[in-house]
This record gives C-alpha cells, structure tokens and sequence, in this order.
C-alpha cells in the first residue's frame, strides 16, 4: 500500500514515521526546499513540543472543535509524544504552565528526531516537490498531480499541508484548494494567536514594555470572552504577548469595534488596598512631584500614561493631589483600557482558525467522509488551541490516527 503525504511539517512528518514503521510505503512531498521549517522556528526556535497535561486539562485549551480530537488524543496523548522524542534521542523538560520543550532548547532538534526517524523506518521524502491537484476518480483519492506534471498514483493521500501563517515557511493555504477540489467545505481561515492593534496610542508610548503577573479581560457588550493572569507586551502597533495571543482565539476580527481589552495592573490589590499604597507612598514625601513618587510602583515608561488618564499633570506634588484623583489613578491602574481595532496580518499569526470542516472528517481515521482514500491532519483542519504546546499537540495527535488509519496501528 502507498501512501502519498503532502506536507513537511509537524504532522506530515510525524504521520511518515508512523506510517512507515507499519510498513506501508510512504512517499512525502514537501514544496520548500527543507523539511520542518514552520516547526524549526516555532516557540521562539526552542519549540513547545507538546503540554504535559490530562485529557481534560487538553479539551480545556481547544476553544473550537474539542470534541472531534477527543478520539484521536485518546490514541496519541501528550505522554504517547513525549516517549517518543525521548526514545529518538531528544531529552525532553517541562517548564511553567506545564509546557514541554527540548533541554537543548533547540526546535532543530525535534526537526531533525522527525526526519531521522522517518528515514530509518523507510519512509521517502521529496522536498521542492509542490503538488498541483489531487488525483481523484469514482469517489476515490488515487494520488497526486506535481506542479511539473508528473502524477504520482497511491492508495491513500494525507493533507498535512498546515494553514496560511508564516507563509514564508510554506504554508500557503494549498491544502485548503486541494480539500475545495475533493468537495469539502472551508471554514474560512482566520488569524489566531495572533497580536492587536489598538485604537490608542498608549501602547506605543509604552514599546517594549514587558508586563507579568496582570490580568487581561476581554469582553464583547455584556459578555466576557477571556479573562486570566499572566504575561503581555506592548508594542509599536499594540499588545502581544501570550495572554493577548490566547484571547485572540476568542476574538472575532469582524466584531472588534464592539470588543474592550481590560488590563489590571496590580491584580493581587483590591482597590482599596493599591489606595492605600499609593496614600503611603505619597505622605512619605508630600513634596516630591506625583511623577517621580509613582516610579515606585509602576515601571517608568507607564507612569506618563496613567497620570495622563488621570487627568493628573506629573509635576503635581503629591499633598496637591485630592482623594478623588487618586481614586481615578487607582481605576486607571487597574481598569485599563484598550480598543482593538485590528488582528495583525494572518502571516503573522502562530497559527491559523479555520480550515476543513470537521463535519466531513471522521474523527476516528481522519479519513474524509466525502473522498475515499484522502485524510487530513494538522492545521488544516478547523481545529486549533491556545498557547502552550497544544497546537503542536493536535497536529501529533491528528497525524497518528491518519497513520494508524491508512497503515495499520503502530506506537507512537
């Protein structure tokens, strides 16, 4: 049996490993001139491998579609992953929100682990080979067209071809004309992970600020659409950052003039207790100028901003100030507010919402309901999660069932 892999990636890597340990013939098929290239940069080049979670914690972080990975986690689950980097000779650690990375810190890596395993188990792989349609007849998937013309018949096709982030790494949005081609429906690919631009210009005056241990709260009208503690950044445009990267999985790009980004400073204070601190601070020396006194308890490039949304002029000595503009300090410090106004562009984003509907995968082959012979994994489908190792998660686990599906069950 051959199966043809379309992708070099994450998925299509791991699914030629699996693939071919069963001992099927695999072919893949990547259009760049390296493999991995997306993953060899993800996490910052260290590569968030997976989380080392329960199946629960793991539902919990996919905001759309968790049910349909559910069957897929249960064969391929974040131990089943890391086992296996470590058996290819990739140790392994765990850091803060249980995140999983190399100990080299280095995303090549887990790349190379990919490739190296894939070639000893026989499987071929072929780089600058883009592929032009799929070959399809009776209902059947019966291999693939390249860009050159050469056909290339198999028994089975998997789509791992990624979404449309990162473009330059390959990821074009190909395998979603090549799912429109076997009759499937795309949910339209949207930016997710994605930074914000805002309508103020606060941020800016604020670059390169790196905040942590503040909670972002986005809500639409009356609803709260993401609310948790962590780290974020403003920038030239906006905010980043992973709480800002998380929220925009909830964020609909074409309702945000009706969405707020709420920023609280200094969570761990009520707002009595952050008053109180700032009384103390400025009756210790009544006479300095508010501006200078606040560097103590807010990072310097912050201090100009929230005087200004106090209405407080920094030179204003500290006993000129009257209870009510303190109390209007307190709520800029921790009601702070943005409007966004703009998703960064989707080759921007980590990865991409949106892709083939999931109504017409079986979520237990991967296989596609409409075309006999053709599976997908990874990002092409429309499934995708918060930060933290779960993206790369859904595209280990999707590519193992694929595998398992086409070329009988292996171990992961």
């Amino acid at each position: 049996m051959r199966i043809v892999i379309i992708g070099g990636g994450a998925a299509g890597l791991f699914a030629a490993v699996n693939a071919a340990r069963s001992g099927r013939e695999v072919l893949l098929l990547d259009g760049n001139d390296r493999l991995g290239h997306k993953l060899s940069i993800t996490g910052k080049g260290r590569c968030n491998v997976t989380n080392a979670c329960d199946m629960d914690t793991l539902m919990q972080n996919i905001p759309r579609n968790p049910r349909f990975l559910y069957s897929a986690f249960s064969r391929c689950s974040p131990a089943d992953v890391m086992a296996f980097f470590e058996a290819e000779g990739v140790p392994l650690k765990t850091e803060r929100g249980r995140r999983v990375f190399p100990q080299s810190d280095r995303a090549q890596d887990i790349v190379q682990a990919l490739i190296r395993a894939a070639k000893r188990a026989g499987a071929e792989l072929r780089v600058n080979a883009r592929v032009r349609k799929l070959v399809l007849a009776d209902g059947i998937c019966r291999g693939v067209q390249l860009a050159d013309g050469e056909i290339i018949e198999a028994d089975a096709v998997l789509l791992a071809t990624g979404g449309m982030s990162y473009p330059r790494t390959g990821s074009r949005g190909d395998g979603y004309r090549l799912a429109e081609q076997a009759g499937h429906r795309i949910i339209p690919p949207q930016p997710s992970l994605i930074p914000l631009e805002t309508a103020e210009h606060d941020p800016q005056e604020m670059q390169g600020l790196s905040l942590k241990n503040v909670t972002l709260t986005v809500t639409r009208g009356k609803k709260t659409l993401f609310s948790d503690m962590g780290e974020m950044l403003f920038t030239h445009f906006g905010v980043s950052g992973p709480l800002v990267l998380s929220a925009s999985c909830l964020m609909d790009a074409d309702k945000l003039p009706e969405t707020v980004l709420q920023i609280n400073m200094k969570p761990a204070l009520t707002p009595e207790q952050l008053d109180a601190r700032i009384l103390r601070d400025f009756s210790e020396v009544p006479n300095r100028a508010a501006g200078n006194i606040l560097r103590g308890l807010l990072p310097a490039s912050m201090v100009p901003v929230m005087l200004r949304r106090a209405g407080i002029p920094p030179e204003k000595k500290a006993h000129d100030i009257t209870r009510a503009e303190r109390l209007t300090l307190c709520n800029a410090i921790q009601k702070f507010e943005l409007h966004p106004t703009a998703m960064r562009p989707i080759s921007e984003a980590i990865i991409t919402r949106g892709g083939v509907c999931v109504k017409e995968i079986n979520p237990n082959t991967m296989e596609s309901k409409l075309m006999r012979g053709l599976y997908f994994a990874g990002e092409v489908i429309d499934v995708d999660a918060f930060t933290g190792g779960y993206n790369l998660q859904i595209a280990f686990a999707t590519a193992y069932a694929a595998a398992a599906s086409v070329g009988g069950d292996s171990d992961a």
